[in-house]
């Protein structure tokens, strides 16, 4: 079954599109956790990270550096911002789509709460 973030891909639901090339997808949060919070996607069905791949490796650098380019361009990559991916259940995983939060336009607090 095909996840929100396929449907997204595939346009059969909208989202808010920052960046996009033929391996990544980047759209902003419906939901965001900082003033800027930006979902970069793998257009290849990757469910978590444990399955990634040795034929992954592209894939994975392109999501890199589309958030490089995503940061500079929305002003955050001087003064920073936080890459976060969830793994699994414990991890706090919610869509078995393998994606990258960006998180800036303020400083962060603590990574880990108690």
């Amino acid at each position: 079954m095909a996840t929100i973030f396929t449907k997204i891909i595939n346009r059969e639901i909208p989202a808010s599109v920052v960046f996009e090339n033929d391996k990544v997808i980047a759209f902003k949060d419906i939901n965001p956790a900082a003033p800027i919070h930006i979902l970069v996607v793998s257009k290849k069905e990757i469910p978590t990270i444990n399955h990634i791949t040795e034929e992954d490796r592209e894939i994975i650098g392109e999501m890199y550096l589309a958030i490089a380019k995503i940061t500079k361009e929305l002003g955050i990559a001087e003064d920073g911002y936080r890459v976060i991916t969830n793994c699994n259940e414990f991890g706090g995983q919610e869509v078995f789509h393998l994606h990258f939060h960006i998180l800036g336009g303020k400083r962060l607090g603590a990574l880990l709460a108690d």
